[in-house]
């Protein structure tokens, strides 16, 4: 006569799994933007590193930015020594990726790229390897025929457009900007974070 009736489990159960749903569904978009920022933030935080390692040590570090396997991955290279420093991967759900629609330039960040190449640095020189950035001991980006290195890096889920973020390097200065997509309307535009 003591304890619970089926009925009772059954239906304790049943608000059990309904709340575990409704759990899943709204954490759903959180996890999806907590990767998207983890990407972006490996990213930027990779080529500030490689920068910063290169102006303190005096020596030239590249990094190169490959899409071409899976997971994607970052990494740094001792340019003397060819020693691989680290290597970084993104999340598995996110991708060097140049999603159509993106805005086209000159509305693209900074004005560099038109919105199509995922990885897209050596802006204006022809035949350069546009997903390696080599930094000097002045801070400058070049590539590896010594030309200065301006380009963009775009990241995303594939599929969805609003996931979207760019990073851009002025090489020159070796200074790196991050962006955002926010929509306005129908259309999208980049707004520095």
């Amino acid at each position: 006569m003591r304890g619970f009736s089926l009925i009772e489990i059954a239906i304790v159960l049943a608000l059990i799994l309904i709340v575990a749903a409704v759990s899943t569904m709204t954490l759903q978009p959180a996890l999806n933007a907590n990767h998207i920022a983890e990407a972006y933030n490996t990213t930027l935080t990779t080529l500030r590193q490689a920068r910063d390692m290169s102006v303190a040590q005096r020596q030239i570090y590249f990094v190169t930015l490959s899409n071409a396997v899976a997971p994607n991955t970052i990494t740094i290279t001792q340019g003397s020594t060819g020693a691989l420093i680290s290597t970084y991967p993104l999340p598995t759900d996110v991708n060097f990726d140049a999603e159509p629609g993106l805005p086209v330039s000159p509305t693209s960040p900074d004005g560099f790229g038109v919105g199509t190449t995922a990885i897209d640095f050596d802006q204006g020189i022809a035949g350069g390897i546009k997903n390696v950035i080599y930094f000097y001991p002045d801070g400058s980006a070049q590539d590896a025929l010594g030309n200065v290195n301006n380009g963009v890096v775009y990241i995303a889920q594939p599929g969805k457009l609003f996931t979207s973020r760019a990073i851009t390097l002025w090489g020159g200065t070796g200074r790196l900007r991050g962006w955002h997509l926010w929509p306005n309307g129908a259309a999208y535009y980049w707004r520095q974070q």
